[in-house]
């Protein structure tokens, strides 16, 4: 129903392919699945489900209280309305990573990161975040390595030992979950250019990016990414960050003035909302039932 194209192994054979091309991939997040759509067709490479974005979402604070169903639930939706490879924030796992993999497996997910943080875990850009033993990470990556049936289902190995041990001790717990099967990693929280050199020199593995905003990273072009070896990059809560900054002012604006009159200009037309969840398209089903135009709605 949703006029997408590629099943989902398509979409992990396409994820897979990208990363071997040697450019990097731009990966905003998205917080519902019309955003999913518009990421596509702007031309981004994949579509991220941030762990945080969900727990905002909720109303939560990122602090490990989301749920797999909740993440699993957000996840589907997003993955069925894109012919683009999803990638999701399975945070510590949920308690259970061979069921929290089969679960993303079969939502139709490219690819999700786990993290080494304990269980109450918190934003990878806040300060006293507590670390599991490297033991026991690497127990985890390979449950989820096991657990995946698609070849190209992707595992990526966050690690958050940055700003808890320094980048050195991270990078030695990257290459044991290297070992353990993980194909891509994330190491979190890196606060500039040199740092990244250094992790991309020391490791070989394919490598991913967060450029989240007000975080310990320096924001760096994708092409300097690229340029020093990045293989991904994040934008994970960008566009909830765009959206909520313009809900609340619009919010605001009508709360005072009294009308929308003001602020007409700064909404998406009712012919752009439209044309973006393919009204016409359902047209091509059953022209007796379905019989849209987008016309006249601007």
């Amino acid at each position: 129903m949703h006029f997408v194209e590629k099943k989902p192994d398509q979409k992990r054979t396409d994820l897979n392919n990208k990363l071997k091309s040697n450019k990097i991939l731009r990966v905003p997040g998205a917080y519902n699945p019309l955003t999913a759509k518009l990421i596509e067709e702007i031309g981004y490479d994949a579509v991220y489900v941030s762990g945080g974005v969900m727990s905002n979402d909720l109303g939560y604070p990122d602090i490990g209280l989301t749920t797999l169903k909740d993440v699993s639930n957000r996840s589907n939706q997003i993955a069925r309305v894109t012919n683009l490879p999803t990638i999701v924030d399975i945070d510590t796992g949920f308690n259970n990573c061979k069921k929290t993999i089969e679960t993303l497996e079969n939502c139709g997910i490219a690819a999700v990161h786990i993290e080494d943080q304990i269980e109450r875990k918190r934003c990878g850009h806040l300060e006293n975040k507590e670390l599991i033993s490297t033991e026991n990470m690497v127990k985890k990556i390979k449950e989820c390595v096991d657990a995946k049936k698609n070849k190209n289902f992707k595992i990526i190995a966050r690690s958050d030992a940055r700003s808890v041990e320094g980048i050195d001790k991270m990078i030695n717990r990257c290459k044991s979950y290297i070992d353990a099967g993980a194909e891509i990693i994330f190491p979190e929280a890196l606060k500039d250019e040199n740092e990244f050199e250094k992790v991309r020199k020391s490791l070989n593995s394919f490598l991913l990016a967060n450029m989240t905003e007000f975080g310990k990273s320096k924001l760096i072009n994708y092409k300097d990414l690229e340029n020093l070896g990045y293989n991904i990059v994040l934008y994970p809560i960008t566009t909830q960050r765009l959206a909520m900054k313009n809900v609340e002012d619009g919010l605001r604006a009508i709360f005072t003035d009294g009308h929308q009159n003001n602020i007409i200009d700064k909404m998406q037309t009712r012919k752009r909302l439209y044309d973006l969840v393919d009204y016409e398209k359902y047209n091509s089903l059953d022209e007796k039932i379905y019989n849209f135009n987008s016309e006249g709605h601007e």
